[in-house]
């Protein structure tokens, strides 16, 4: 004879789970960079020549020059000739003193001394290089500044932004037991 079987019916629990995964973003702004140059400067000074003629003493003995030269020279002169004369008078007087010589008269001492008292030279010596020439030259003044670069960077942090996703979770099924007796037949 069978034995009744008693049937279990088992369901098992399902959970459900909806999830969106998050949203991570990031950006950076770009860095601001500000960059200025100075130019490079170059000066340069140049200076004419100079050239200087000196030509008083040319005009010196051409002309007698400026006269506070010509007065020294006037006076330099006499002073000279004054030295000259008194030398020459001194020399006729001693001639006089021997006047028992013969060639010592008055008249041969005296009357030969016609010579007019010359003046001075009043123009300064002739020469072929009484013109000084002198010419002059300078160097350029040189300046030089060179050119300068200037570099600022300002960085920026990067903009972190995260959108949490979303996570849902369910029963989706229950879990169950049912239980299914057995048909009995209760005759005999």
């Amino acid at each position: 004879m069978l034995q009744p079987l008693l049937q279990i019916r088992q369901t098992p629990a399902l959970i459900g789970m909806d999830a969106d995964l998050g949203i991570l973003s990031i950006t950076q702004p770009k860095a601001e960079v500000n960059i200025t140059t100075t130019s490079a400067e170059l000066t340069v000074e140049s200076f004419r020549p100079e050239l200087l003629i000196d030509q008083s003493r040319a005009w010196a003995a051409f002309t007698g020059g400026s006269l506070p030269d010509m007065n020294k020279r006037i006076y330099s002169g006499i002073q000279q000739l004054y030295l000259q004369g008194i030398a020459r008078k001194v020399e006729q007087g001693n001639r006089m003193a021997h006047f028992f010589k013969p060639g010592n008269t008055i008249a041969e001492v005296y009357g030969t001394d016609t010579e007019p008292n010359s003046f001075p030279e009043t123009r300064g010596p002739a020469s072929y290089d009484n013109v000084d020439i002198h010419f002059e030259t300078r160097d350029p003044e040189i300046e030089f500044h060179p050119a300068e670069v200037h570099i600022q960077v300002e960085g920026r942090r990067p903009e972190i932004e995260y959108t949490r996703g979303k996570l849902n979770i369910y029963m989706q099924q229950y879990a169950s037991i049912h239980f299914i007796p057995p048909e009995v037949n209760f005759q005999l």
